[in-house]
Parts: structure tokens; C-alpha cells; sequence
């Protein structure tokens, strides 16, 4: 079966904000929901999901202040417990009483979260470069705190940076970022809002905000523990330096039913191996 060239639009309609998503494959198919990591989009699958479509509805979704999903109203953060109610509402809304997910980075620590919470509504579950949050030994949970709560700094008053070209804005990802520019590119151009003069990045400032309140490592594991769902990890190879291969061998050993598998590459191993990735989902759990 040939996978479409380019994906639908979708919009999801939560009972306090609308999300967006690109959508791969024929209705009908077993849906696989796509999660993507901090600062990305839907366009984070843009390599990969064309390749799943065959198998699997993929739908990528926009995270609240990602993409072309809304931002969320004054007054409201992006916690980590927040992502979990989002896409449990999103469940609801895509009417799926059991789905697959796929989640990357940010994507993967929301998803293995969601697992835990509601384990009958997750079927099987892919995580990239990711397994939890990431935990806080306590040594700066009262900066953190304090940053986070504090009013908004200077820089983030002023208006968004303005860009002249899409390629000035790849550039500015991939030197921000170390993500190749080619690779960047289905990113920063669903990233990007078109304005007078130029485009400036559609993405919340907020989410650049320091989380008021990071859960402990025994938490972390604690909840772990309770995904029972079949579980598959891919890790790159070399590893990401925010991401510990220790930690995350450690974080594994909690969970009954998971694969772990580590493929040469950077952080984003489905932008940039997307045949490898897809090889590694539909072989089985790697």
C-alpha cells in the first residue's frame, strides 16, 4: 500500500482549547497517536509517519502552544500533569477507547505517563529518546520554584524574534538546536507564523518557563512501575547528554513489559533515520 505524499489536517476540539493535527493513512486503519518533544510540532513525523501510514492511521498531533494547536488561556502552565489530562481528553476526543502512541523526547516522557494513569486505553506503547519526566533531587527545587512563579522576564515582554526568510528561521533552529537544517525544516515551517515583514515562531513563550514543580526520581519510578502495556525504547547512540544512559537503563529496569534498543544517530533518530525507526516500530518492540 502506497502511504500518502502528504498528510490531512485535523483539528481536535477539547472542552477548553483546540488542538491540531497532520494525519497519515486511510480511516480504518488501527490509529497511532503521535507525541512530540519540547519546541517541536506535528512536523517532528514528518519523515517517519508516511512510512507507518500502511500499517497505521498516523496521527501527530500539536501539543497545546505547539504548532497550530491554541495557546493556553492567561493563568495557565504546561505541566507535565497537564500534557497527561490533554491527551487523555484527546483520547476521548478521537472517540479511541484503546490506541497505540508513539511519543518523542518531551512526547516520550508525556506518553509513558499516560500509560500509567490509564493503562487499559494504551495498547502498545513507542517511545523515542525519552521514558518519564525529567526529576528533580531537590537541590533546586526552591529556584526553580521561585523562577517559576516570578513575573515574566524582560525578554519575554518584547515582541518574538522576526525572521525575513523561512531559511533564516531553519538556521536559527539548527544553530539553537544542533539539528541539521534539512532535518529542521518540516519543524520550523509548521513552527512558523506569517506577519508583517516576515514570520515569527507560532510556539507559547511560556513554554520556555521553568516548571514550578519537577517530581522526585522515586516518583518517577513509582510510576513506571505501573505501565503494563507492551513497551519499546529506542535511544541514540551517542546519548543525549540531558538524557543519561545510566538513568534511563535504571528508569527500564521499572517497567514490566519493555524492549530497549539504541541506534547510531541524534536526538531526533526519526528526522534523521526515518526507514531505521519505522523498521524498529512495525519489526515488533526492537
Amino acid at each position: 500500500m502506497n502511504a500518502p505524499a502528504q498528510p490531512r489536517e485535523r483539528k481536535i476540539a477539547l472542552p477548553h482549547l483546540q488542538l491540531a493535527a497532520q494525519v497519515w493513512g486511510k480511516d480504518g486503519l488501527p490509529p497511532l497517536l503521535a507525541v512530540h518533544g519540547w519546541l517541536d510540532n506535528a512536523g517532528s513525523f514528518a519523515q517517519l509517519a508516511p512510512l507507518l501510514a500502511g500499517r497505521f492511521q498516523v496521527i501527530a498531533l500539536d501539543l497545546p502552544g505547539h504548532g497550530h494547536a491554541q495557546h493556553l488561556p492567561p493563568g495557565m502552565g504546561y505541566q507535565y500533569s497537564d500534557h497527561v489530562r490533554t491527551l487523555l481528553d484527546v483520547l476521548d476526543a478521537l472517540q479511541a477507547e484503546r490506541i497505540s502512541v508513539l511519543g518523542h523526547s518531551l512526547g516520550a516522557g508525556i506518553c509513558s505517563l499516560v500509560a500509567a494513569a490509564a493503562p487499559a486505553r494504551i495498547e502498545r506503547l513507542w517511545l523515542i529518546e525519552g521514558l518519564g519526566p525529567l526529576a528533580d533531587d531537590g537541590s533546586h527545587t526552591l529556584q526553580r520554584w521561585r523562577e517559576a512563579l516570578a513575573p515574566p522576564p524582560a525578554r519575554m515582554r518584547r515582541p518574538l524574534r522576526l525572521f525575513t526568510s523561512i531559511e533564516e528561521a531553519v538556521a536559527a533552529r539548527g544553530a539553537g538546536s544542533g539539528l541539521a537544517a534539512d532535518l529542521a525544516r518540516p519543524i520550523v515551517e509548521r513552527g512558523l507564523l506569517a506577519v508583517d515583514g516576515g514570520w515569527r515562531w507560532r510556539s507559547d513563550p511560556r513554554l520556555t518557563r521553568p516548571s514550578a514543580i519537577r517530581l522526585a526520581e522515586s516518583q518517577v519510578r513509582s510510576l513506571l512501575a505501573g505501565i503494563d502495556t507492551p513497551t519499546a525504547l529506542l535511544l541514540a547512540q551517542p546519548e543525549t547528554p540531558y538524557l543519561p544512559g545510566a538513568l534511563l537503563r535504571e528508569r527500564a529496569a521499572c517497567v514490566p513489559d519493555i524492549a530497549v534498543s539504541w541506534m547510531a544517530g541524534c536526538h531526533h533518530l526519526h528526522l534523521e533515520h526515518p526507514q531505521a525507526v519505522a523498521d524498529w516500530l512495525l519489526g515488533g518492540r526492537g
